[in-house]
């Protein structure tokens, strides 16, 4: 029988060691470390489950298969409970065990590559790949490296392109959740019946279109973390369901009368001072205390300008692998108009700067002339720089820091040849929050 289907194997190519003795076959487990085992389930002293417990401790990545006469459910169950990936029974046919043993390598195949790719996620999502050196990111550093491995519920706070989403990955792909899903939500691109939907799933028949039962996405992160990017931006009565989530751990599907329980990390961020909607009436403040059980401030990229370089060469050096080309060099003029600018996009501007630099230079130079206009305009702008009393000294920081940013929009929209779209994806912001912000803009300027 060893003969036989070491035959079987080679003829696909396969190369075998033979063992009859399953003694012989444990003392050579090791050393051959395979990536199949096939063995007989009824053996003199050394039997297959005593083969296949071995191969579980030593070699855990390794499928075993095991043939036998004795087709007994018994031995059947306990097998698979040992963790043997098949169980064919004697006398069994040629092209099907070449076929078990084909899906077998298959299958360790898959899990090799899974395993790989999770290994490349990871090493994508290090803390130490949220670039900077600054004081104020050696602090978030230090914050997120000793809460990753907690199932607190974090609200990471900040302004759009600071790279609160980044963080949200590095605090999963960092805890004992890293193998379970990761789930991301941009609250704000959703209307509330759709996001309601979304996050907690429908039965059939619930609402015009629900025309079978939907899973929500706090199922799907199961064992895994849900990330609620701009919650800031989730109507009220949707605030009142997810803190009763956060409460009690169960969810409710639209339209069905029954909780399901969860297991689930949630991380939420927000780009907007969440102290200022409650004190509107428009954020709960409860819902708030539970989201922030740690919060996470994320520094614009304006009060840690030293990350500027450190942030350019790391950029330079993504182009080149996304492009397959050299890395492109950086003229020191181009350096220093980029350090003096003031970055109301944050990283994700400067990211697209660079991108759209690498495509324009010449020579593989980038000079002040690839840069993008508002960073040469502000450059030129006589209130940048030094001090000066063209400042408009007067107003109240959130006054000045606001007016900066609509005249940003306006400028950014009317680069984009007054497409909202193209901005906004300019701007790294939803639709929804660049006409909420045009519409603050056009309130204020009603009540001037």
């Amino acid at each position: 029988m060893v003969s036989v289907i070491s035959d079987i194997c080679q003829e696909r190519g396969h190369q075998t060691v033979a063992f009859a003795s399953g003694q012989k076959a444990l003392d050579n487990l090791a050393t051959h470390a395979p990536q199949l085992v096939i063995s007989d389930l009824r053996m003199d002293k050394v039997g297959g489950l005593d083969i296949l417990r071995e191969c579980r401790e030593i070699l855990p990545q390794t499928p075993v298969i095991l043939i036998t006469a004795y087709k007994t459910v018994e031995t059947a169950i306990e097998a698979m409970k040992l963790g043997a990936y098949d169980y064919i029974t004697k006398p069994f046919k040629v092209d099907e065990l070449q076929l078990t043993i084909q899906r077998a390598l298959d299958n360790q195949s898959l899990v090799r590559e899974n395993r790989n790719l999770r290994q490349i996620v990871k090493e994508k999502y290090r803390f130490e790949n949220i670039i900077g050196t600054s004081q104020k990111m050696q602090e978030i550093y230090n914050l997120i490296a000793k809460i990753a491995d907690t199932d607190s519920t974090i609200l990471i706070q900040g302004e759009s392109g600071t790279g609160k989403e980044l963080v949200a990955r590095a605090l999963h792909f960092n805890s004992n959740r890293q193998h379970q899903p990761f789930v991301a939500i941009n609250c704000s691109a959703l209307p509330e019946n759709l996001l309601e939907s979304e996050l907690f799933g429908h039965k059939k028949g619930s609402f015009t279109g629900a025309v079978q039962d939907k899973i929500g996405l706090f199922e799907e992160a199961e064992q895994g973390t849900i990330f609620l990017d701009e919650v800031n931006s989730m109507a009220q009565p949707l605030q009142t369901k997810l803190l009763r989530v956060l409460q009690e751990r169960q969810i409710r599907r639209v339209g069905d009368t029954k909780n399901i329980s969860i297991n689930v990390r949630v991380l939420a961020a927000t780009n907007e001072v969440l102290g200022e909607k409650i004190k509107g009436g428009n954020f709960r403040e409860d819902l708030y205390y539970r989201l922030a059980v740690i919060p996470v401030e994320m520094p614009a990229l304006r009060e840690r300008p030293d990350d500027i370089p450190l942030l350019v060469h790391h950029f330079l050096q993504k182009n080149a692998a996304q492009t397959g080309t050299e890395a492109k060099k950086i003229e020191p003029k181009s350096l220093d108009l980029l350090a003096m600018y003031r970055w109301p996009g944050n990283v994700r501007e400067l990211e697209n700067a660079i991108e759209r630099a690498c495509a324009l230079c010449d020579d593989g130079l980038i000079r002040p002339t690839d840069l993008p206009p508002q960073v040469l305009r502000y450059a030129s702008a006589p209130s940048s720089g030094e001090s000066s009393g063209s400042m408009p000294v007067g107003q109240t920081l959130d006054e000045y820091i606001r007016d900066q940013e609509r005249r940003y929009i306006d400028e950014t929209i009317k680069f984009n040849g007054a497409s909202r779209e193209k901005a906004a994806k300019m701007l790294g912001i939803s639709m929804a929050t660049l006409y909420r912000k045009l519409e603050v803009k056009k309130t204020a300027a009603a009540a001037v």
